[in-house]
């Protein structure tokens, strides 16, 4: 007897099974953030986001935080990529926190690394106007590499140029002459080399003789020291020789001013008796020059008046 099989049921079994592997795997794949309430953010690339895609990971210092919700052109400006984040409630999202474009290893698979935010800084929040927060973005490690290659390949672009300039026709015919003659002043300097030679042992002597002077100045230097300080000390000895001496005089001199307070007025009276006899003696020389007989009779008796 035949089995009769139903493949009406067969297939809705394949097909229910099937339904439910899915629904597994969406389950599993959305059992991680399962519970978890995410805050949105935007931010503002100015670099190509080439390898980014949607649902792409949000990292705060290596910790998965969230997803790339959305990937679009700045309306206010064409020039930057909106980038919508859903990120973890409870992420310390700050004021200086910058989100960076990322690869990941050799895919070339690429996410938003967030870095930044200090402990001291505030929470970032959205400003008037916005609708969600703003978190700043930075350059990647590409674009900085692309920014330092450029700079790199156009100054040697320049110093190219600059050396072509400076290499041009005339500047190397003047370098071929200017090597001729150091050439030429090669030779001559061989040729003088015992002069040289001769002038270099001159030149030692030279300096050996000023090492000698002066180390005979310095002697003499000393030897004017010594001097000075004899000098020195010898002038201290003058004055102190002079306040002696002037003491000396000032005691003289007050002797003298007492002795002339003591001697003068005898002296005035001697000269006075001498003046009184030098006229007395006049008087007599004079008596006697016109009578010399004075001397043997005296003087005569004044002659007699009336009435004597």
């Amino acid at each position: 007897m035949e089995t009769k099989v139903n493949y009406a049921v067969v297939g809705l079994f394949v097909l229910l099974l099937a339904a439910a592997l899915i629904a597994g795997v969406l389950w599993l794949g959305a059992g991680a953030s399962y519970g978890k309430a995410y805050d949105t953010y935007l931010s503002y690339m100015s670099e190509s986001v080439s390898g980014l895609n949607l649902n792409a990971p949000v990292k705060y210092r290596g910790v998965d935080v969230g997803q790339v919700r959305r990937i679009s052109l700045d309306p206010a400006d064409s020039e930057r990529v909106r980038l919508e984040l859903a990120i973890e409630r409870g992420t310390p999202i700050k004021t200086d926190t910058v989100a960076v474009l990322r690869s990941q290893g050799l895919t070339g698979l690429a996410y938003v690394e967030l870095s930044g935010g200090s402990r001291n800084a505030p929470p970032l929040r959205a400003k008037a106007g916005e609708e969600y927060p703003v978190i700043g973005s930075g350059p990647s490690l590409l674009a900085r590499l692309d920014t330092a290659v450029t700079h790199l390949l156009t100054n040697l672009n320049l110093a190219s140029e600059n050396v072509n300039a400076l290499l041009d026709e005339d500047n190397r015919r003047a370098f071929k002459h200017t090597l001729a003659d150091v050439e030429a002043v090669t030779q001559q300097l061989a040729v003088q080399r015992g002069t040289i030679d001769a002038g270099m042992k001159a030149g030692a002597r030279t300096m050996e003789n000023m090492a000698r002077a002066s180390e005979q100045l310095a002697q003499l230097l000393e030897r004017i020291g010594r001097s000075a300080d004899a000098v020195q000390k010898m002038a201290a000895e003058t004055a102190q020789t002079n306040v002696v001496a002037r003491r000396t005089l000032e005691s003289v001199h007050g002797d003298a001013q007492r002795l002339a307070q003591q001697s003068l007025p005898e002296l005035e009276a001697a000269l006075a008796e001498t003046r009184a006899l030098a006229a007395s003696m006049r008087r007599v020389a004079e008596q006697v020059e016109r009578n010399p007989g004075v001397l043997l009779r005296g003087e005569s008796p004044s002659p007699p008046g009336p009435g004597e």
